[in-house]
């Protein structure tokens, strides 16, 4: 039997419905994600319960409609006429100058529970300003689309800190925007004037699709809940000479190159469980092997509970990696993994599992005191 769609309030919701005592001149940092149940713009709600002056736009921008990596430009929004600045940009200090003349910086953004993803590390730069300069900041919470139970992966090594992974958290670390900013605050020590507005209805146990919530893709390249499970897994191939997917219907569910022996590659890391590897073949429409035939392997997700995607990506980066003499692996992997353990002579991928992995379940027990829900 289908299970029934849990009614899900996010704190945006709450605000609207509620209000909220917002302090002076307030700024937004959001994206297309921001929304309300209705699918309303937070923007709009935010304009009548609080002076909004400015928006800030993360990765991808205000409106979701920048391509990963795609330096944004300040601009004025047509809709609402509202100065709009990006916190993604090559130069940074106009953004910079902009939020620290508010008295409140509100944040409103879906997360999808990955270190790699930029969208925490914005939030947390800007709690940081605030925290210099004696501003509030608020954020309004969201679902963790990938449920906050299980945490997996490597703990970061600080010595690769970087916008793709600022802090020493798991790759999964199981826990909300609004739980990770409590965290970041207080083990980081950020110490901004910080409060986050909870969600009603959402229990750890969710995945997004279990909410009554629609599902708006964070970014170009997480189009479903699967993609964002399989994304813990395939996002390191973006630092191999392998493709990730880019460039198709099925972004980080898929992986390939034209040079790949996709079967020998899949009967070497066998069955998996909560996944089908299958062979398949796919012709990116851009980035890495533009209009280049290539053969893959899809991720098939079957059971969530029993999937660890960060372990299944590391078993076919390590069977590419024994199979053929082609890969490429670049340095900058160790900003996404968390370490270079990957570039050892004696690397062992299932000791490497198992041991990141206790760590990060270590990692979930301490965490467990920022839980919200």
């Amino acid at each position: 039997m289908k299970k029934a769609k849990q009614k899900v309030l996010c704190g945006a919701d709450v605000v609207s419905r509620d209000g909220f005592d917002f302090i002076g001149r307030c700024g937004l940092i959001t994206n297309h994600t921001g929304v309300l149940r209705d699918l309303s713009s937070t923007i709009d709600m935010l304009k009548e319960k609080c002076n909004l002056v400015a928006l800030f736009g993360p990765e991808h921008g205000v409106r979701g409609d920048f391509q990963a990596g795609e330096a944004v430009s300040s601009y004025t929004d047509r809709k609402t006429g509202l100065p709009v600045y990006s916190l993604f940009s090559d130069s940074t200090e106009e953004s910079e100058k902009a939020l620290a003349s508010l008295d409140t910086v509100i944040f409103d953004i879906q997360d999808v529970g990955a270190r790699f993803y930029t969208y925490a590390y914005t939030m947390t730069d800007a709690m940081k300003l605030c925290a210099e300069n004696g501003m509030k900041f608020v954020v309004l919470d969201r679902p963790n689309p990938i449920g906050g139970l299980k945490a997996e992966g490597t703990l970061l090594d600080r010595r690769f800190s970087s916008f793709v992974g600022r802090f020493p958290t798991p790759t999964r670390c199981a826990l909300t925007i609004g739980e990770f900013a409590l965290m970041m605050n207080e083990t980081e020590s950020i110490g901004c004037d910080l409060t986050v507005i909870p969600m009603e209805g959402w229990k750890r146990d969710m995945y997004f699709d279990d909410t009554d919530l629609c599902f708006i893709q964070p970014s170009p390249n997480i189009p479903t809940v699967d993609t964002a499970f399989t994304y813990i897994g395939t996002c390191i191939f973006e630092e191999t000479n392998l493709s990730e997917g880019r460039g198709t219907t099925k972004p980080f569910e898929m992986i390939g190159a034209p040079w790949l022996d996709s079967k020998a590659v899949i009967e070497a890391v066998g069955t998996q469980n909560g996944v089908i590897l299958r062979e398949c073949s796919f012709t990116p429409t851009f980035s890495d092997y533009k209009d280049t035939f290539c053969y893959g392997i899809q991720l098939h997700v079957t059971d969530r509970e029993v999937f660890s995607p960060f372990a299944v990506g590391i078993r076919l980066l390590d069977a590419i990696k024994k199979t053929h003499t082609e890969l490429v692996i670049e340095p900058d992997i160790a900003k996404l993994l968390g370490n270079d353990e990957i570039f050892n002579d004696n690397f062992d991928a299932e000791e490497f599992i198992e041991y990141e992995n206790k760590r990060s379940a270590e990692w979930q027990t301490l965490s467990e005191k920022w839980y919200l829900y």
